[in-house]
């Protein structure tokens, strides 16, 4: 994602929260799935760390891109996510994958 599209999506986008990660998200004009990342030195000091969170991201968007058509989505992560399993950090992302999709399906309640 280019610095605009990341401020479009910072700007005003939906939210979902928990322990290790906050993404963002935000319908788009392109029908397809687009993914940043904002794993920050602060939140993960170590590269390796944040090398392995980012790969983790990269690879549940990839398996879940179909049922994401639509939006932009920005993954910020938290410092509890350095001491979390990778399955766990797959997981979380699976939750808020499903989470972003009920705000779609439900943009009228």
């Amino acid at each position: 994602m280019k610095p605009a599209e990341f401020r479009r999506v910072f700007s005003g986008s939906k939210r979902s929260p928990d322990g290790l990660f906050t993404v963002l998200a935000r319908d788009n004009e392109v029908g397809m799935a687009r993914l940043g990342l904002a794993i920050a030195r602060k939140c993960v000091k170590r590269a390796v760390e944040r090398n392995r969170i980012k790969r983790i991201i990269r690879e549940s968007f990839r398996t879940h891109r179909q049922a994401l058509a639509g939006f932009d989505l920005v993954v910020m992560c938290r410092p509890s996510a350095v001491l979390a399993s990778n399955a766990d950090l797959a997981t979380s992302l699976l939750k808020h994958w499903n989470v972003i999709n009920r705000k779609r399906q439900c943009a009228s309640c």
